[in-house]
């Protein structure tokens, strides 16, 4: 459990414990595998409705077909009609539980054990959405009148190809010219207590797919075959050695990554004809999707110029790198934070992507904050039970900060 000291009223953090904790439980029993919904975002319309918030369901995507082409339900809910819009954005969906033998309590059982909920979703990130709940609930109460307005994004479609969820919906809103000031995403960011690490931004993720053509033959006639693998080797190794960028104050360095290399029929004796190459670029703000995929292909000309074998890249933009500066709401967070923590923030823009990257372009600040990530997209996931509670208080803090001022 988190060693920090609460410094909010203890009776506050009672009530706001056992309110995001219960919904946490119901959110959790519901095996929500991405991209199914299985109703979570039918019980936070329910309870949102009755805060004050006009529900919009949209649905993006085929019924009838699987993949990146299902259907995924979104919740786009708002109370008020004004500026600055503070928009809690999430997920309902969770990744696939593995084996569930694996586990030690069953993964759609919510479990209360040794201070920890046990449960797919605990950190990833169904407590998040519950914390926003209740939160944007007490404040409601409290302050009816207030300033501008809250909204939720909630998605199904986070854990999976991300094409018709978050995306979708901030099309559906920049096409009605309704706008996000500021947005929280409550994705795990806390690493060893809850608050120590905010993300203030992503790395762009610029994925490739390279497929290598030579000519099939025997191994002991190579004259008479082109090995795609031999083709290869020497332009693999300037592209992994290469440097892209040095990264910035805010951004490390950008880096590539190769995560999958196939080739050959299985058989000792034949050279195969093709072989395909998988890799990811983690890119910061110093280099441009256009200027990577650039320098790739000079490496790859540069070996194949000459060579019997051909290449061909397919590459896939999944999000560009963005930043939320210090400023407003990344001081009302650090606020929020330090008042029920006794935290001291630090900002960080590592770890892989998130829906902020979506939402960002349009010109809202977007920053990430949850429960800790140790345990996410693993067997036996976990969030300490005392966090939640303190996390829906900190929520509850950034309404106050931005819309009480």
């Amino acid at each position: 459990m988190s060693d920090a000291n609460t410094q909010s009223n203890p009776h506050q953090q009672t009530t706001h414990q056992q309110a995001t904790l219960d919904l946490s439980i119901e959110l959790l029993e519901r095996p929500s595998v991405t991209p199914d919904d299985d109703g979570c975002q039918d019980i936070l319309s329910a309870r949102l409705e009755q805060a004050g918030f006009d529900c919009e369901f949209m649905y993006f995507g085929d019924r009838k077909q699987s993949g990146e082409h299902a259907e995924v339900k979104n919740l786009w809910a708002r109370r008020g009609t004004t500026d600055p819009v503070i928009c809690f954005a999430g997920h309902t969906d969770v990744v696939p539980t593995g084996d569930e033998s694996h586990w030690t309590y069953p993964p759609f059982t919510p479990t209360i054990k040794d201070g920890y909920l046990w449960a797919r979703g605990a950190a990833d990130m169904k407590t998040g959405i519950a914390a926003f709940t209740v939160a944007a609930e007490r404040f409601v109460a409290n302050h009816p009148e207030h300033n501008g307005s809250i909204a939720f994004l909630i998605t199904s479609d986070e854990e999976g190809p991300s094409v018709n969820g978050t995306v979708k919906v901030v099309e559906t809103l920049e096409a009605r010219n309704e706008k996000i000031t500021y947005c929280l995403v409550g994705e795990p960011s806390s690493t060893d207590t809850l608050g120590d690490i905010i993300k203030n931004g992503r790395r762009g993720s610029l994925g490739a797919v390279l497929t290598v053509t030579g000519k099939q033959g025997h191994v002991a006639y190579p004259h008479l075959a082109s090995n795609p693998i031999h083709a290869t080797m020497s332009a693999l190794a300037e592209l992994t050695a290469a440097t892209w960028d040095e990264g910035n104050d805010y951004f490390p360095a950008t880096s590539l990554q190769i995560s999958n290399i196939n080739g050959g029929t299985g058989a000792t004796n034949v050279i195969p004809e093709t072989l395909e190459v998988v890799f990811n670029f983690r890119f910061s703000t110093e280099t441009t999707e256009d200027a990577l995929k650039a320098k790739t292909h000079a490496i790859f000309d540069k070996y194949f110029a000459d060579s019997k074998a051909s290449y061909d890249i397919n590459w896939k933009l999944s999000g560009q790198p963005f930043l939320t500066p210090e400023g407003k709401l990344v001081s009302a967070c650090q606020k929020a934070i330090k008042t029920v923590t006794d935290v001291d923030t630090t900002l960080s823009t590592s770890g892989g992507t998130s829906d902020g990257r979506f939402i960002a372009p349009t010109g809202a600040q977007v920053v990430e904050l949850g429960v800790r990530n140790a345990t996410i997209h693993q067997v036996d996931e976990k969030v300490e039970v005392d966090d939640l509670g303190r996390l829906a208080q900190i929520y509850e803090g950034i309404l106050e900060n931005l819309l009480l001022d």
